[in-house]
């Protein structure tokens, strides 16, 4: 094999060291600072954009602070407002009942008034029509002659014994 021939190993090697270092200048020089300019390009904007995002999320929360403590006040003024008027109508109800109770009762003593009336009445047309029946009965078993105020008397003692 030709590679393995120590005469020209000195050759070989010679052109190995003259092209390692040759590809190791190519390389510092031109190829490793393009690199490394990416790769600091790169970091930078990846520092850029996790800046842009830790702002943007300090933004976030204190927007949502913000839109909490709004919800909490709007809840604690919704409630203030129910119980207002929760109160409200309680005190419309207890007033409107206590009229209601004056009426009904104003009413009621008006209907026991007109039924009182209503009972006397009745108990003097049932006194008149109880002699006129009495007087018409006695007529008709053969007892004539009676007067409307001996029956009024005789209807008015018996009253008293019941």
């Amino acid at each position: 094999m030709p590679q393995l021939d120590f005469s020209v190993f000195p050759s070989q090697l010679f052109w190995l060291i003259v092209s390692f270092f040759l590809m190791l200048f190519i390389m510092s020089k031109f190829i490793i600072p393009k690199t490394s300019e990416m790769i600091n390009l790169r970091k930078d904007k990846i520092n850029g954009d996790l800046e842009k995002a830790s702002e943007i999320k300090i933004k976030v929360e204190e927007t949502l602070d913000k839109y909490n403590k709004s919800l909490q006040d709007a809840n604690n003024r919704a409630s203030l407002s129910l119980q207002k008027t929760k109160d409200e109508l309680e005190d419309m109800i207890n007033c409107k009942h206590s009229d209601l109770m004056f009426r009904l009762q104003s009413e009621i003593e008006t209907g026991e008034e007109k039924i009182a009336l209503s009972k006397d009445k009745a108990l003097e047309n049932i006194e008149d029509l109880s002699v006129e029946l009495s007087i018409q009965i006695l007529n008709k078993l053969g007892f004539s002659g009676v007067k409307p105020k001996d029956a009024r008397a005789v209807i008015k003692n018996l009253k008293k014994e019941l």
